[in-house]
Protein backbone atom coordinates (compact mmCIF):
# COMPACT_ATOMS: atom_id res chain seq x y z
CA UNK A 1 0.00 0.00 0.00
CA UNK A 2 1.24 3.94 -0.92
CA UNK A 3 2.90 5.40 2.17
CA UNK A 4 1.52 8.70 0.95
CA UNK A 5 -2.15 9.16 1.13
CA UNK A 6 -3.12 11.93 -1.75
CA UNK A 7 -5.27 14.55 -0.15
CA UNK A 8 -8.08 14.72 -2.71
CA UNK A 9 -9.07 11.34 -4.08
CA UNK A 10 -11.60 11.35 -6.64
CA UNK A 11 -13.68 8.28 -6.94
CA UNK A 12 -14.98 6.63 -9.71
CA UNK A 13 -18.44 5.03 -7.90
CA UNK A 14 -20.14 3.04 -10.54
CA UNK A 15 -23.34 1.79 -9.13
CA UNK A 16 -26.36 -0.13 -11.25
CA UNK A 17 -28.62 2.66 -11.25
CA UNK A 18 -26.22 5.76 -11.41
CA UNK A 19 -22.78 6.46 -11.87
CA UNK A 20 -20.77 8.99 -9.46
CA UNK A 21 -17.58 10.71 -9.41
CA UNK A 22 -16.90 11.60 -6.28
CA UNK A 23 -13.92 13.93 -4.42
CA UNK A 24 -13.16 12.51 -1.34
CA UNK A 25 -10.85 14.09 1.31
CA UNK A 26 -8.42 11.62 2.08
CA UNK A 27 -7.09 12.96 5.51
CA UNK A 28 -10.82 13.78 6.83
CA UNK A 29 -12.35 11.30 4.66
CA UNK A 30 -15.10 13.82 4.10
CA UNK A 31 -16.89 14.29 0.64
CA UNK A 32 -16.05 17.46 -1.17
CA UNK A 33 -17.80 17.39 -4.27
CA UNK A 34 -19.86 15.07 -6.56
CA UNK A 35 -21.12 14.64 -9.81
CA UNK A 36 -23.84 12.09 -10.74
CA UNK A 37 -25.36 10.81 -13.78
CA UNK A 38 -28.15 7.76 -14.69
CA UNK A 39 -26.44 4.63 -15.24
CA UNK A 40 -28.59 3.81 -18.25
CA UNK A 41 -28.05 0.60 -20.08
CA UNK A 42 -27.84 0.33 -24.69
CA UNK A 43 -30.64 -2.13 -26.02
CA UNK A 44 -28.62 -1.78 -29.89
CA UNK A 45 -26.25 -4.19 -30.13
CA UNK A 46 -26.30 -8.34 -29.92
CA UNK A 47 -27.82 -7.46 -25.95
CA UNK A 48 -28.74 -4.82 -23.72
CA UNK A 49 -24.92 -3.63 -22.22
CA UNK A 50 -23.29 -1.25 -20.58
CA UNK A 51 -22.73 2.41 -22.59
CA UNK A 52 -19.08 2.68 -21.36
CA UNK A 53 -18.42 5.54 -23.93
CA UNK A 54 -20.98 7.55 -22.45
CA UNK A 55 -19.60 7.08 -18.39
CA UNK A 56 -16.21 7.61 -19.91
CA UNK A 57 -17.23 10.69 -21.65
CA UNK A 58 -18.99 11.97 -17.79
CA UNK A 59 -15.87 10.24 -16.34
CA UNK A 60 -13.15 12.48 -18.34
CA UNK A 61 -15.39 15.85 -18.00
CA UNK A 62 -15.69 15.27 -14.07
CA UNK A 63 -12.75 14.26 -13.19
CA UNK A 64 -11.33 17.30 -15.49
CA UNK A 65 -14.15 19.88 -13.54
CA UNK A 66 -13.26 18.43 -9.85
CA UNK A 67 -9.59 19.27 -10.81
CA UNK A 68 -10.16 22.23 -12.06
CA UNK A 69 -12.04 23.20 -8.89
CA UNK A 70 -10.22 21.45 -5.93
CA UNK A 71 -7.13 19.75 -7.58
CA UNK A 72 -7.22 16.08 -7.90
CA UNK A 73 -4.34 14.07 -6.44
CA UNK A 74 -5.40 10.23 -7.22
CA UNK A 75 -8.05 8.36 -8.40
CA UNK A 76 -10.35 4.91 -7.24
CA UNK A 77 -12.65 3.05 -8.86
CA UNK A 78 -15.47 1.18 -7.12
CA UNK A 79 -18.48 -0.58 -9.44
CA UNK A 80 -20.83 -3.07 -8.85
CA UNK A 81 -20.69 -6.94 -9.18
CA UNK A 82 -21.90 -9.20 -11.93
CA UNK A 83 -19.93 -7.35 -14.66
CA UNK A 84 -16.86 -7.73 -16.60
CA UNK A 85 -15.03 -6.73 -19.86
CA UNK A 86 -13.91 -9.15 -22.44
CA UNK A 87 -11.27 -7.15 -24.17
CA UNK A 88 -9.48 -7.59 -27.28
CA UNK A 89 -6.18 -5.85 -27.61
CA UNK A 90 -7.00 -2.68 -27.37
CA UNK A 91 -10.93 -3.23 -27.59
CA UNK A 92 -13.89 -4.66 -26.34
CA UNK A 93 -14.72 -8.15 -28.30
CA UNK A 94 -17.74 -7.68 -27.25
CA UNK A 95 -20.09 -5.15 -25.14
CA UNK A 96 -20.23 -5.16 -21.75
CA UNK A 97 -23.23 -7.55 -20.90
CA UNK A 98 -26.11 -6.18 -18.62
CA UNK A 99 -26.47 -8.39 -15.90
CA UNK A 100 -30.05 -7.98 -15.75
CA UNK A 101 -30.31 -9.24 -19.01
CA UNK A 102 -31.97 -12.78 -19.29
CA UNK A 103 -29.88 -14.11 -22.55
CA UNK A 104 -27.48 -16.38 -20.23
CA UNK A 105 -30.77 -18.57 -19.01
CA UNK A 106 -30.78 -20.38 -22.29
CA UNK A 107 -27.32 -21.67 -21.36
CA UNK A 108 -28.76 -23.10 -18.11
CA UNK A 109 -28.84 -26.84 -18.74
CA UNK A 110 -25.43 -26.70 -19.98
CA UNK A 111 -23.88 -24.67 -17.67
CA UNK A 112 -24.91 -26.45 -14.78
CA UNK A 113 -22.95 -29.16 -15.41
CA UNK A 114 -19.95 -27.20 -15.66
CA UNK A 115 -20.25 -24.62 -12.64
CA UNK A 116 -18.57 -25.44 -9.32
CA UNK A 117 -20.19 -26.81 -6.60
CA UNK A 118 -21.68 -25.04 -3.99
CA UNK A 119 -19.01 -26.15 -1.63
CA UNK A 120 -16.45 -24.66 -3.57
CA UNK A 121 -17.52 -21.09 -4.71
CA UNK A 122 -20.06 -20.20 -2.27
CA UNK A 123 -21.75 -19.02 -5.34
CA UNK A 124 -25.46 -19.63 -5.58
CA UNK A 125 -27.23 -19.83 -9.02
CA UNK A 126 -28.95 -17.14 -9.87
CA UNK A 127 -31.19 -16.01 -12.41
CA UNK A 128 -30.63 -13.39 -15.57
CA UNK A 129 -26.61 -12.55 -15.21
CA UNK A 130 -25.97 -12.37 -12.04
CA UNK A 131 -23.28 -15.38 -12.12
CA UNK A 132 -20.88 -13.24 -13.81
CA UNK A 133 -19.43 -16.86 -15.32
CA UNK A 134 -23.05 -17.82 -16.81
CA UNK A 135 -22.55 -14.50 -18.83
CA UNK A 136 -18.81 -15.68 -20.12
CA UNK A 137 -19.95 -18.88 -20.67
CA UNK A 138 -23.19 -17.47 -22.86
CA UNK A 139 -21.29 -15.26 -24.72
CA UNK A 140 -18.22 -18.49 -25.19
CA UNK A 141 -21.42 -19.95 -27.16
CA UNK A 142 -23.48 -17.59 -28.10
CA UNK A 143 -20.73 -15.22 -29.61
CA UNK A 144 -18.63 -18.03 -30.51
CA UNK A 145 -16.19 -15.80 -32.97
CA UNK A 146 -15.29 -12.75 -30.61
CA UNK A 147 -15.12 -14.01 -27.94
CA UNK A 148 -12.09 -16.47 -29.20
CA UNK A 149 -11.16 -13.14 -30.24
CA UNK A 150 -10.79 -11.80 -26.51
CA UNK A 151 -7.09 -11.53 -25.40
CA UNK A 152 -8.36 -10.71 -21.21
CA UNK A 153 -11.28 -11.15 -19.38
CA UNK A 154 -11.03 -8.19 -16.23
CA UNK A 155 -13.95 -7.57 -14.14
CA UNK A 156 -15.77 -3.99 -14.14
CA UNK A 157 -13.48 -1.82 -11.45
CA UNK A 158 -10.55 -3.12 -13.32
CA UNK A 159 -11.84 -2.42 -17.21
CA UNK A 160 -12.13 1.13 -15.63
CA UNK A 161 -8.68 1.13 -13.98
CA UNK A 162 -7.15 -0.32 -18.02
CA UNK A 163 -8.73 2.57 -19.58
CA UNK A 164 -7.28 5.10 -17.04
CA UNK A 165 -4.12 3.42 -17.15
CA UNK A 166 -3.37 1.17 -19.43
CA UNK A 167 -2.54 -1.71 -16.56
CA UNK A 168 -4.67 -5.03 -16.52
CA UNK A 169 -5.40 -6.70 -13.66
CA UNK A 170 -7.76 -8.82 -11.81
CA UNK A 171 -8.77 -8.37 -8.33
CA UNK A 172 -10.44 -10.57 -5.66
CA UNK A 173 -13.35 -8.85 -4.38
CA UNK A 174 -15.32 -8.53 -8.02
CA UNK A 175 -13.88 -12.47 -8.83
CA UNK A 176 -15.58 -13.30 -5.48
CA UNK A 177 -18.95 -11.92 -6.11
CA UNK A 178 -21.24 -14.85 -6.64
CA UNK A 179 -19.45 -15.32 -10.05
CA UNK A 180 -18.48 -18.77 -10.05
CA UNK A 181 -15.31 -17.94 -10.86
CA UNK A 182 -13.21 -18.48 -7.63
CA UNK A 183 -12.51 -21.10 -4.65
CA UNK A 184 -12.80 -18.40 -1.53
CA UNK A 185 -10.99 -21.19 0.23
CA UNK A 186 -8.48 -21.61 -1.48
CA UNK A 187 -7.97 -18.20 -3.04
CA UNK A 188 -8.04 -19.36 -6.13
CA UNK A 189 -9.89 -19.40 -9.42
CA UNK A 190 -12.47 -22.17 -9.65
CA UNK A 191 -11.91 -25.85 -11.15
CA UNK A 192 -14.78 -24.41 -14.19
CA UNK A 193 -12.23 -21.83 -14.90
CA UNK A 194 -9.92 -24.36 -15.99
CA UNK A 195 -12.36 -26.96 -17.46
CA UNK A 196 -12.88 -24.02 -19.59
CA UNK A 197 -9.36 -22.89 -20.38
CA UNK A 198 -9.64 -19.47 -18.88
CA UNK A 199 -7.36 -18.71 -16.67
CA UNK A 200 -4.90 -17.35 -19.29
CA UNK A 201 -7.22 -14.73 -20.03
CA UNK A 202 -7.57 -13.58 -16.68
CA UNK A 203 -4.85 -10.84 -15.62
CA UNK A 204 -3.08 -11.19 -12.38
CA UNK A 205 -4.60 -10.74 -9.55
CA UNK A 206 -3.54 -7.47 -7.84
CA UNK A 207 -4.75 -6.29 -4.32
CA UNK A 208 -7.85 -3.64 -4.17
CA UNK A 209 -5.58 -1.63 -2.15
CA UNK A 210 -2.57 -1.23 -4.45
CA UNK A 211 -1.61 1.49 -6.93
CA UNK A 212 -2.10 -0.08 -10.48
CA UNK A 213 -0.22 2.38 -12.20
CA UNK A 214 -0.76 6.14 -13.45
CA UNK A 215 -2.39 8.40 -16.30
CA UNK A 216 -2.08 7.26 -19.84
CA UNK A 217 -0.99 9.87 -21.57
CA UNK A 218 -4.19 10.98 -23.48
CA UNK A 219 -6.40 10.58 -20.28
CA UNK A 220 -4.09 13.33 -18.62
CA UNK A 221 -4.29 15.66 -21.31
CA UNK A 222 -7.92 14.93 -22.06
CA UNK A 223 -8.96 15.19 -17.90
CA UNK A 224 -6.26 18.04 -17.52
CA UNK A 225 -4.84 15.38 -14.80
CA UNK A 226 -1.20 15.19 -13.98
CA UNK A 227 0.31 11.78 -16.06
CA UNK A 228 1.83 10.97 -12.76
CA UNK A 229 -1.52 10.61 -10.83
CA UNK A 230 -1.74 7.51 -9.06
CA UNK A 231 -4.66 4.89 -9.78
CA UNK A 232 -6.13 2.21 -7.99
CA UNK A 233 -6.52 -1.68 -8.77
CA UNK A 234 -10.09 -0.46 -7.73
CA UNK A 235 -12.71 -2.89 -5.74
CA UNK A 236 -16.47 -4.07 -5.90
CA UNK A 237 -19.19 -1.86 -4.12
CA UNK A 238 -20.36 -3.36 -1.28
CA UNK A 239 -16.52 -4.40 -0.35
CA UNK A 240 -15.97 -0.98 -0.87
CA UNK A 241 -18.63 -0.29 1.75
CA UNK A 242 -16.24 -2.69 4.13
CA UNK A 243 -13.43 -0.92 4.18
CA UNK A 244 -14.06 1.82 6.72
CA UNK A 245 -15.01 -0.84 8.86
CA UNK A 246 -12.36 -3.64 8.90
CA UNK A 247 -10.08 -3.64 12.03
CA UNK A 248 -12.41 -1.11 13.89
CA UNK A 249 -14.99 -3.21 15.17
CA UNK A 250 -15.25 -6.46 17.86
CA UNK A 251 -16.33 -9.36 15.31
CA UNK A 252 -18.24 -10.57 14.26
CA UNK A 253 -20.04 -7.94 13.09
CA UNK A 254 -22.76 -7.06 9.91
CA UNK A 255 -22.60 -4.17 7.72
CA UNK A 256 -25.52 -3.39 5.74
CA UNK A 257 -24.51 -1.72 2.09
CA UNK A 258 -27.85 -0.12 0.43
CA UNK A 259 -28.47 1.48 -2.73
CA UNK A 260 -30.37 -0.69 -5.74
CA UNK A 261 -29.59 -3.70 -3.35
CA UNK A 262 -29.45 -4.19 0.23
CA UNK A 263 -26.26 -6.13 1.06
CA UNK A 264 -25.81 -7.82 4.32
CA UNK A 265 -21.94 -8.88 5.53
CA UNK A 266 -20.84 -10.04 8.63
CA UNK A 267 -17.33 -9.96 8.80
CA UNK A 268 -15.94 -12.57 11.26
CA UNK A 269 -19.16 -14.81 10.42
CA UNK A 270 -19.59 -18.27 9.79
CA UNK A 271 -20.10 -19.22 6.05
CA UNK A 272 -22.57 -22.19 7.69
CA UNK A 273 -26.00 -21.41 7.25
CA UNK A 274 -25.62 -20.09 3.76
CA UNK A 275 -28.35 -21.45 1.33
CA UNK A 276 -27.60 -21.24 -2.22
CA UNK A 277 -31.52 -20.93 -2.52
CA UNK A 278 -31.82 -18.24 -0.54
CA UNK A 279 -29.61 -15.89 -2.72
CA UNK A 280 -26.75 -15.89 0.24
CA UNK A 281 -23.18 -16.15 -0.35
CA UNK A 282 -19.71 -15.43 0.23
CA UNK A 283 -18.25 -12.28 -0.81
CA UNK A 284 -14.43 -12.20 -0.67
CA UNK A 285 -13.20 -9.03 1.24
CA UNK A 286 -10.51 -6.56 -0.05
CA UNK A 287 -7.98 -8.94 2.13
CA UNK A 288 -9.09 -11.82 0.41
CA UNK A 289 -11.54 -13.50 3.33
CA UNK A 290 -14.97 -15.01 2.97
CA UNK A 291 -17.48 -12.63 4.32
CA UNK A 292 -20.78 -14.73 4.84
CA UNK A 293 -23.29 -12.11 2.98
CA UNK A 294 -27.43 -11.95 2.08
CA UNK A 295 -29.09 -9.89 0.03
CA UNK A 296 -32.21 -8.69 -1.52
CA UNK A 297 -33.12 -5.87 -3.74
CA UNK A 298 -33.92 -3.15 -1.56
CA UNK A 299 -33.94 -0.09 -2.97
CA UNK A 300 -35.48 -1.38 -6.11
CA UNK A 301 -38.43 -2.78 -4.05
CA UNK A 302 -38.72 0.55 -1.92
CA UNK A 303 -39.38 1.74 -5.31
CA UNK A 304 -41.89 -0.26 -6.62
CA UNK A 305 -44.33 0.17 -2.85
CA UNK A 306 -43.66 3.66 -2.58
CA UNK A 307 -44.35 5.94 -5.73
CA UNK A 308 -44.40 8.87 -3.57
CA UNK A 309 -41.85 9.00 -0.14
CA UNK A 310 -43.41 11.30 2.69
CA UNK A 311 -42.31 10.44 5.95
CA UNK A 312 -44.60 8.53 8.71
CA UNK A 313 -45.47 9.94 11.60
CA UNK A 314 -46.44 8.62 14.93
CA UNK A 315 -50.31 8.38 13.59
CA UNK A 316 -48.73 6.75 10.01
CA UNK A 317 -47.16 3.74 11.81
CA UNK A 318 -49.94 2.72 14.36
CA UNK A 319 -52.46 3.14 11.19
CA UNK A 320 -50.34 0.46 9.55
CA UNK A 321 -49.88 -1.88 12.56
CA UNK A 322 -53.41 -1.81 13.72
CA UNK A 323 -54.73 -2.42 10.63
CA UNK A 324 -52.22 -5.14 9.68
CA UNK A 325 -51.15 -3.56 6.39
CA UNK A 326 -47.84 -5.57 5.30
CA UNK A 327 -45.89 -5.88 2.17
CA UNK A 328 -44.98 -9.72 1.81
CA UNK A 329 -41.98 -10.85 -0.77
CA UNK A 330 -40.77 -10.94 -3.35
CA UNK A 331 -41.25 -7.33 -5.72
CA UNK A 332 -38.39 -8.52 -7.47
CA UNK A 333 -38.29 -11.79 -8.80
CA UNK A 334 -35.47 -14.71 -8.22
CA UNK A 335 -33.71 -12.92 -5.74
CA UNK A 336 -33.59 -12.65 -2.04
CA UNK A 337 -34.22 -15.09 0.26
CA UNK A 338 -37.82 -15.62 -0.72
CA UNK A 339 -36.93 -14.52 -4.27
CA UNK A 340 -39.46 -17.64 -5.71
CA UNK A 341 -41.94 -16.00 -3.59
CA UNK A 342 -44.32 -13.45 -5.72
CA UNK A 343 -44.90 -9.97 -3.79
CA UNK A 344 -48.16 -8.81 -2.62
CA UNK A 345 -49.49 -6.37 -0.29
CA UNK A 346 -52.19 -7.48 2.14
CA UNK A 347 -54.28 -4.92 1.80
CA UNK A 348 -54.82 -2.93 -0.91
CA UNK A 349 -52.10 0.31 -1.17
CA UNK A 350 -54.18 2.45 -3.50
CA UNK A 351 -56.32 3.16 -0.28
CA UNK A 352 -53.18 4.14 1.90
CA UNK A 353 -51.84 8.18 1.97
CA UNK A 354 -48.22 7.87 0.88
CA UNK A 355 -47.04 8.17 4.42
CA UNK A 356 -48.49 4.85 5.16
CA UNK A 357 -46.89 3.57 2.08
CA UNK A 358 -43.90 4.41 3.53
CA UNK A 359 -44.50 3.20 6.61
CA UNK A 360 -45.48 -0.44 5.22
CA UNK A 361 -42.75 -0.47 2.95
CA UNK A 362 -39.93 0.58 5.70
CA UNK A 363 -41.09 -2.59 7.88
CA UNK A 364 -41.24 -4.89 5.08
CA UNK A 365 -37.81 -3.69 4.10
CA UNK A 366 -36.50 -4.40 8.00
CA UNK A 367 -38.57 -7.90 8.79
CA UNK A 368 -36.71 -8.82 4.92
CA UNK A 369 -33.08 -7.34 6.42
CA UNK A 370 -33.74 -9.81 9.51
CA UNK A 371 -33.97 -12.54 7.13
CA UNK A 372 -31.52 -12.05 5.26
CA UNK A 373 -29.40 -11.90 8.89
CA UNK A 374 -30.36 -15.59 9.90
CA UNK A 375 -28.48 -16.75 6.63
CA UNK A 376 -25.46 -14.70 6.78
CA UNK A 377 -25.09 -14.40 11.04
CA UNK A 378 -25.70 -11.41 13.13
CA UNK A 379 -22.82 -9.65 14.42
CA UNK A 380 -22.44 -7.88 17.79
CA UNK A 381 -23.53 -4.65 15.96
CA UNK A 382 -24.98 -3.79 12.67
CA UNK A 383 -24.19 -1.03 11.05
CA UNK A 384 -26.23 0.54 8.50
CA UNK A 385 -24.67 2.60 5.19
CA UNK A 386 -26.12 3.88 2.15
CA UNK A 387 -29.42 5.66 1.50
CA UNK A 388 -31.26 3.41 4.37
CA UNK A 389 -28.98 4.77 6.75
CA UNK A 390 -31.58 7.59 6.64
CA UNK A 391 -34.50 5.91 6.93
CA UNK A 392 -35.14 6.24 10.23
CA UNK A 393 -38.34 4.01 10.47
CA UNK A 394 -36.37 0.77 8.88
CA UNK A 395 -32.94 1.59 11.39
CA UNK A 396 -35.37 1.50 14.31
CA UNK A 397 -37.28 -1.60 12.95
CA UNK A 398 -33.86 -3.45 12.71
CA UNK A 399 -32.80 -2.60 15.85
CA UNK A 400 -35.43 -3.96 17.63
CA UNK A 401 -35.93 -6.86 15.38
CA UNK A 402 -31.99 -7.69 16.29
CA UNK A 403 -31.67 -7.11 19.77
CA UNK A 404 -27.86 -5.58 19.14
CA UNK A 405 -27.09 -2.35 18.91
CA UNK A 406 -27.67 -0.70 15.38
CA UNK A 407 -25.47 2.55 14.29
CA UNK A 408 -27.10 4.85 10.91
CA UNK A 409 -23.42 5.88 9.62
CA UNK A 410 -23.14 9.50 8.64
CA UNK A 411 -21.83 8.95 5.70
CA UNK A 412 -24.32 9.10 2.57
CA UNK A 413 -21.39 7.78 0.28
CA UNK A 414 -19.95 4.71 2.24
CA UNK A 415 -18.57 3.05 -1.29
CA UNK A 416 -16.96 5.90 -2.28
CA UNK A 417 -15.34 6.53 0.80
CA UNK A 418 -14.31 2.71 1.31
CA UNK A 419 -12.90 3.51 -2.24
CA UNK A 420 -11.01 6.36 -1.40
CA UNK A 421 -9.01 4.65 1.78
CA UNK A 422 -7.59 1.88 -1.17
CA UNK A 423 -4.73 4.42 -1.00
CA UNK A 424 -4.20 4.15 2.78
CA UNK A 425 -4.01 6.67 5.32
CA UNK A 426 -5.50 7.29 8.46
CA UNK A 427 -9.23 6.03 8.83
CA UNK A 428 -12.13 8.94 9.83
CA UNK A 429 -14.18 9.02 12.96
CA UNK A 430 -17.81 7.56 12.31
CA UNK A 431 -18.58 10.76 10.37
CA UNK A 432 -21.57 11.43 12.80
CA UNK A 433 -22.76 7.50 12.93
CA UNK A 434 -25.45 7.18 15.81
CA UNK A 435 -27.18 4.75 17.07
CA UNK A 436 -30.82 4.36 17.13
CA UNK A 437 -33.32 3.41 19.54
CA UNK A 438 -35.33 0.20 18.87
CA UNK A 439 -38.91 1.17 17.80
CA UNK A 440 -41.28 0.68 19.93
CA UNK A 441 -44.99 1.12 19.16
CA UNK A 442 -48.13 -1.08 20.58
CA UNK A 443 -48.73 -4.45 18.56
CA UNK A 444 -45.22 -4.45 16.63
CA UNK A 445 -44.60 -8.02 18.31
CA UNK A 446 -48.13 -9.21 16.87
CA UNK A 447 -47.33 -7.39 13.02
CA UNK A 448 -44.07 -9.03 13.06
CA UNK A 449 -45.38 -12.56 14.10
CA UNK A 450 -48.18 -12.55 11.39
CA UNK A 451 -45.47 -11.61 9.33
CA UNK A 452 -43.16 -14.32 9.90
CA UNK A 453 -46.44 -16.99 9.71
CA UNK A 454 -47.54 -15.28 6.34
CA UNK A 455 -44.08 -15.57 4.36
CA UNK A 456 -43.32 -19.16 5.78
CA UNK A 457 -46.45 -20.47 4.94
Amino acid sequence: MPQTTPRHVAVIDIGKTNAKVVLIDGVTGMQVAAKSVPNAIRTDGPYPHADVEMLWNFISKSLRALHQDHGVDGVSITTHGATGALLAGDDLALPVLDYEFDGPEASTADYAKIRPDFAESLSPRLPNGLNWGAQLYWQSRQFAKDFARATAIVPYPQYWAWRLTGVLASEVTSLGCHTDLWAPDRGDFSSMVDALGWRGLFPAVRPAASVIGTLRANVAAETGLPADTPVTCGIHDSNASLVPHLGRHEVPFTIVSTGTWSILMTVGGDTKALDPQRDSLANVDAYGRAVPTARFMGGREFDVLVPEIVEPDADDLEFVISNDIQALPSFVPGVGPYGGRTGRWTSDPEHLTPAQRTAAASLYLALMARACLDLSGLGRSVTLEGPLARNRLFGQGLAYLTGVPVYASGDATGTSLGASLLFGGTLPDAGGSHALEPLQVHGLDAYIKKWWERVSG
